[in-house]
């Protein structure tokens, strides 16, 4: 059974909190970025920030996921969220999404380290048989970081949900599954390794 607790994850690029109120401000601020919400259901900066943030708290309330603040280990400051949710624990089962950085480190080491602690995590230490990831089949950069992580694409969920401006989206399927971690975490490792630490 997956047990989630919330706990710090830590990389040489960045660290991953567990969300909390603490986090509010300073993540508001970054959110601001219209490219941000591009290819998401909805633009929650804003007036909605509030409403966005309180449902990710009462999500991790009530065991449905766990949001994290990004933080750049350089300067320590908030450069974005992810989380898991959709967790099935009875099918040692979770999705990792709700995804977004600040445009400066777009194409950084910044999302491959991410994922590495939230994929090394789910399935070194919470168990996890399956890690799904969901995107908008017209999000072409956010379907080149699933690919490039080395999660098989396995298929396409037609007109699978109403965006808040009216388009019906559909929506790419990812997964990774247990047996495929190692050579993909050796790989995500070897890719970071191309990077130079600050």
């Amino acid at each position: 059974m997956l047990d989630l607790k919330a706990m710090r994850l830590s990389g040489s690029w960045v660290d991953l909190e567990p969300l909390d109120e603490k986090h509010r401000e300073a993540l508001r601020a970054v959110s601001v970025d219209e490219r941000i919400w591009t290819y998401l259901p909805s633009n929650d900066a804003g007036a909605k920030f509030d409403c966005w943030f309180e449902k990710a708290i009462k999500g991790w309330q009530e065991g449905l996921q766990l949001p994290f603040a990004v933080i750049n280990k350089a300067d320590q400051k908030i450069i974005g969220t992810t989380r898991y949710y959709e967790i099935a624990p009875e099918h040692h089962r979770l999705s990792i999404g709700y995804t977004w950085y600040v445009q400066e480190v777009w194409g950084s080491a910044v999302n491959p380290e991410c994922k590495l602690l939230l994929l090394d995590h789910a399935f070194e230490t919470l168990g996890a048989n399956r890690v799904a990831f969901y995107t908008d089949l017209r999000n072409a950069r956010s379907r080149s970081a699933i690919k490039k992580l080395g999660a098989v694409e396995e298929g396409i969920l037609r007109k699978h949900m109403m965006l808040e401006d009216g388009h019906v989206r559909d929506t790419v399927v990812f997964s990774i599954i247990s047996s495929e971690w190692p050579g993909i975490k050796t790989k995500l490792i070897e890719r970071l390794a191309a990077f130079k630490v600050r």
